[in-house]
């Protein structure tokens, strides 16, 4: 009689040289938007950590942060469960960080130099390539990279503490997912953006606000 075979196991993912947490963070938004935990379902914070071969502790931090940036809801007795998201929540978003941006663009306009620039083309190029790899997860990554150059060359440290406190990240995948946004158009539509810092184009913060409303589904807000 033949021995049956042993069923293999699925590959372990495998972490980056990056905060532990920011990794799980990225990991479990990723199966939530994809579905892997449907709305109201519990994640098991114990077997996270086995299927990523790592501790407990950055588990319970990542799904925290998840918790403060809506993605997530806990309660005693029960743990951790996905909440219901919806474009709603979106649209309350996306105009805050459109109006931070916006500000962040201005005060970066006059004091953005050739290694800013610079680097804004690289992640423009990246988010070109991703899109021919389509590669959702660089997309998320470097356009996020992108507008972090701008929000950094705004040289204003409380900008930009409230900006992280945003969790863009995790908005941003949901956004190109809920949204189902065409690689290839969010690659281009960051190029006008250089172009206009290049210039120096005083309404280079406008449209830095219209790009990121864009994001959220909500360019027709006021």
């Amino acid at each position: 009689m033949t021995e049956p075979r042993p069923i293999a196991e699925p590959p372990r993912p495998t972490l980056e040289r990056r905060p532990l947490r920011e990794q799980i963070r990225q990991y479990v938004t990723e199966a939530v938007v994809a579905g892997r935990w449907a709305p109201g379902e519990r994640i098991v914070e114990r077997r996270v950590a086995v299927e990523l071969g790592v501790s407990q502790a950055p588990v319970r931090e990542a799904l925290r942060e998840l918790e403060q940036l809506g993605l997530v809801e806990s309660e005693p007795n029960k743990g951790v469960r996905v909440r219901s998201f919806s474009e709603a929540d979106l649209r309350e978003i996306y105009p805050v960080r459109a109006g931070l941006e916006e500000t962040a663009a201005r005060l970066a306009l006059p004091r953005i130099d050739d290694a800013r620039l610079a680097a804004l083309d690289r992640h423009v190029a990246a988010l070109h390539a991703a899109s021919t790899a389509g590669d959702a997860a660089a997309q998320v990554r470097h356009g996020v990279a992108f507008h972090r150059e701008i929000v950094a060359a705004s040289g204003n440290a409380l900008l930009g503490s409230v900006w992280e406190a945003l969790g863009i990240e995790v908005w941003t995948t949901l956004s190109i997912r809920v949204y189902r946004m065409d690689l290839h158009e969010n690659a281009a539509d960051h190029e006008p953006i250089v172009a206009a810092f290049r210039r120096r184009d005083p309404a280079t913060g406008e449209l830095l606000r219209e790009h990121v409303l864009g994001y959220g589904g909500c360019a027709l807000l006021p």
